[in-house]
């Protein structure tokens, strides 16, 4: 079994994005020379996450007007974390709803995604340097 890592370091200008990071995967698995296992995408920080699903800009709306709904930004107060100088209580929250990490499986060289599916980086907190870790085991 060989195993392959890397890291995507992001920084993202706003406070929250969604990015496309499939094709860096892809790159990833292809620099790996793995054609069958597992391909785990993580992100790297509590204020970030890693999820998949359809690249369709209403689809990313939806995210976030309804991440705002079940945890809004403002007032900054309303969080207790926020309480140790922060301003992100908001994003530990968003976070922990749009998951940590995705696996995906590894078939004959390429990821083996359902339709539409695609992997993204959501951040919650931007303005500051990020990573994400890409981790592939198999043969």
């Amino acid at each position: 079994m060989k195993s392959f890592r890397k890291e995507l370091w992001f920084e993202i200008p706003k406070r929250r994005a969604f990015i496309n990071i499939t094709g860096q995967c892809e790159e990833a698995l292809a620099e790996s020379g793995i054609k069958e296992g597992l391909m785990l995408v993580n992100a790297m920080h509590i204020t970030a996450s890693v999820f998949i699903n359809d690249d369709e800009p209403g689809l990313h709306q939806d995210y976030e007007d309804w991440l705002e709904e079940l945890a809004p930004h403002e007032p900054v107060a309303h969080y207790r974390h926020n309480r140790t100088g922060e301003d992100n209580g908001d994003a530990h929250l968003k976070r922990q709803v749009m998951g940590r990490e995705v696996v995906v499986a590894v078939t004959e060289g390429k990821l083996d995604f359902g339709t539409w599916e695609r992997i993204f980086y959501g951040e919650f907190d931007g303005r500051r340097r990020k990573r994400v870790l890409i981790k592939i085991i198999g043969s």
